[in-house]
C-alpha cells in the first residue's frame, strides 16, 4: 500500500486498486452435488494424503486439491486431483499464490 489516505474508509487508493482473480476462459468451478460426489470418490480411493504419503507418513485427506491449479489452466476434473490434509494443502496453496503473484509482476514462474 502507498500510505495515502482514502474517502470512505476504504484501504486502497485509486492507483492501487485490489486486482480481482479471474479464472481462465472456460474453467468453470463446480460445486454443490458435483463437488460432493467427486469428494466421497476420491477419498474412497485414496484416501490418505498424497503429500504426507510420499514422506511415509499415514495423514487422512481433508482436502480435494487440483494438481494443477485452475489458475494456471487445469482442468476441474478426476485426474486433476489428489487428496490432502489441511496442512500440506495450505502449504500448497502459498506456493501457487506466490507464484501467481510472481507472474502477475512479470517474474515468470
Amino acid at each position: 500500500m502507498c500510505g495515502r489516505t482514502v474517502a470512505g474508509g476504504g484501504s486502497r487508493c485509486e492507483l492501487h486498486p485490489k486486482q480481482a482473480w479471474a479464472k481462465p476462459e472456460g474453467h468453470k468451478r463446480r460445486a454443490g452435488w458435483w463437488l460432493h460426489q467427486q469428494r466421497v470418490r476420491l477419498f474412497r480411493r485414496a484416501p490418505w494424503c498424497v503429500h504426507c504419503e510420499r514422506q511415509g507418513l499415514k495423514v487422512l485427506a481433508t482436502q480435494r486439491d487440483h494438481i494443477v491449479p485452475l489458475s494456471e489452466g487445469g482442468l476441474d476434473e478426476e485426474a486433476n486431483t489428489q487428496g490432502l490434509c489441511d496442512g500440506c494443502h495450505q502449504v500448497k496453496s502459498e506456493v501457487e499464490r506466490l507464484r501467481a503473484i510472481a507472474r502477475r509482476r512479470g517474474g515468470g514462474r
